[in-house]
C-alpha cells in the first residue's frame, strides 16, 4: 500500500505538527502534498523523523512567507494539487483546504485539525474589518469553493465533538472523533504551588487573552502571561505592574511555570486546546470558557472552572469561586483526566480507523473489479 499526506502548509512546527508527526510515524508517508513548504530543515525532520521524504508544492510558494495574502486565491493554487495515480491511501491533514484535496483511485481520509476556513465563516468579524473589509465580496466565492472541498474526502475524523458538530451543521457530513495528541509525558506532576496563575499561546486576537489582562489589572492577584504574537504591544499598554509578560520562552521553562501556578486561565475558543491539557497533566487546575474544546477536556469543577461568556465579569467570577474552592482541585485527579489525551491513545486510535476503513475500500475495489470482469 503505497500512503500520501496532505496539508495546508508547511511553515512552522506548532500544535497541528504535532498531530501531523503522529500520523508520519504510524503511517509512514511516502510523499507530502501541501501548497507551500517554508518550514526550516529542523522543523521537517522533527515532523519526518530526519527522512528525506519527497514534499510537492504549488507555485503559492513563488511568493513565500506571504502566502496567506493571497486567500481568495487558494482555491486556484488548490486545484494545482494532482495525487499520483499509484497512491491508495491518502490522508489530509486539514485545517483549511487540504481537504478539497482530491484522487478518484485513492482513499481519503481526513483529519480535522479544526473548523476548515473559520474565517470566512463565523469568524468573518475578527479577519475581514478595517482596510481588509473590501476583500468580503470574496467570501461567497470562497465558501462555495469550501463546500465543495468538504464533499471530496471518503471520510472525516474530527478533533473534538465541538468540531464534529460544526462539521455537521456547515457540510451537512458525518465525522467520527478522535482527539488528537498531547505530550501529556513531557508535562511532569507537581505538587508544589506558588502564587500566581498562568496563562500561555500566541497573543493573537482571537485568543482573547485581552479579557485575562483586563480582569487581572483590577486586582492584584499575580498573572504571568508566556508567548509572543501581533498583540503583545497592546496587551503590555493595558496591564498592570502585576502582570508579567515573559515571550517566547523554551518549552521547559513553560513546563515549569504552568507546573507551579495556582491555575491556568484561558479564554478563547478553541477547537480542541492543547495548551489547557498540558497544564491538567501538571495537576494544574484550569479556569477556562465553557465553550469549545476545553468544555470537553476541562471538567467543571473537578480539573477546573468553566466561566459562561467572554468577558471580564465572567471570568473573575470563576477565579473567585476557584480561591473559595482551591483544595477541591485535587491534582492527580487533574493529571488522570489529561491522561486521556496521550500521544500513545491518538495512534491507536487513528491506526485502528485507518485500517478498518481501507479494509472496507479495498473489498469494494475487489468487486468492482469482478463485476467488470
Amino acid at each position: 500500500m503505497k500512503k500520501a499526506l496532505a496539508v495546508d502548509w508547511l511553515d512552522k512546527y506548532a500544535g497541528s505538527e504535532r498531530t501531523i508527526k503522529s500520523l508520519e510515524s504510524v503511517f509512514d508517508f511516502e510523499k507530502c502534498y501541501t501548497l507551500v513548504n517554508i518550514m526550516s530543515k529542523n522543523d521537517l525532520k522533527l515532523i519526518f523523523d530526519n527522512k528525506d521524504i519527497v514534499i510537492e508544492n504549488t507555485s503559492l510558494q513563488y511568493f513565500g512567507k506571504y502566502f496567506r495574502y493571497f486567500l481568495i486565491l487558494f482555491p486556484y493554487f488548490t486545484r494545482e494539487i494532482k495525487i499520483d495515480r499509484d497512491i491508495d491511501l491518502l490522508i489530509s491533514s486539514s485545517h483549511a483546504v487540504a481537504k478539497s484535496v482530491h484522487s478518484p483511485d485513492c482513499l481519503h481520509i481526513s483529519y480535522f485539525q479544526a473548523r476548515n476556513l473559520k474565517y470566512i465563516w463565523e469568524e468573518q468579524g475578527l479577519y475581514f474589518k478595517g482596510i481588509k473589509s473590501i476583500f468580503k465580496i470574496f467570501i461567497p466565492y470562497l465558501q462555495k469553493f469550501d463546500l465543495e472541498g468538504a464533499t471530496k474526502p471518503d471520510y472525516i475524523i474530527a478533533n473534538s465533538n465541538f468540531v464534529q458538530d460544526w462539521i455537521r451543521k456547515t457540510y451537512k457530513r458525518d465525522s467520527e472523533v478522535i482527539y488528537p495528541p498531547v505530550d501529556v509525558a513531557d508535562f511532569l506532576l507537581s505538587l508544589d504551588r506558588s502564587d500566581y496563575y498562568v496563562t500561555v499561546g500566541r497573543l493573537e486576537q482571537y485568543k482573547r487573552f485581552d479579557i485575562i489582562v483586563q480582569a487581572f489589572s483590577g486586582t492584584q492577584k499575580k498573572l504571568i502571561v508566556i508567548g509572543d504574537g501581533s498583540q503583545k504591544n497592546y496587551l503590555q499598554s493595558i496591564a498592570s505592574d502585576n502582570i508579567e509578560f515573559t515571550g517566547f520562552l523554551p518549552k521547559v521553562d513553560i513546563i515549569n511555570y504552568v507546573s507551579k501556578a495556582k491555575a491556568f486561565i484561558f479564554a478563547g475558543v478553541e477547537d480542541f486546546g492543547i495548551a489547557p491539557v498540558e497544564a491538567q497533566a501538571c495537576g494544574t487546575p484550569v479556569i477556562c470558557l465553557g465553550q469549545g474544546g476545553t468544555k470537553e477536556t476541562v471538567l467543571d469543577g473537578i480539573t477546573g472552572v468553566h466561566f459562561d461568556s467572554q468577558t471580564t465579569e465572567d471570568l473573575l467570577e470563576a477565579i473567585e469561586y476557584f480561591e473559595q474552592n482551591e483544595n477541591k482541585f485535587e491534582p492527580t485527579a487533574i493529571r488522570k483526566n489529561a491522561l486521556r489525551f496521550s500521544k500513545e491513545r491518538f495512534e491507536k486510535e487513528i491506526k485502528e480507523f485507518v485500517e478498518e476503513k481501507f479494509a472496507i475500500f479495498k473489498n469494494s475495489k475487489s468487486l468492482i473489479n469482478v463485476e467488470a470482469y
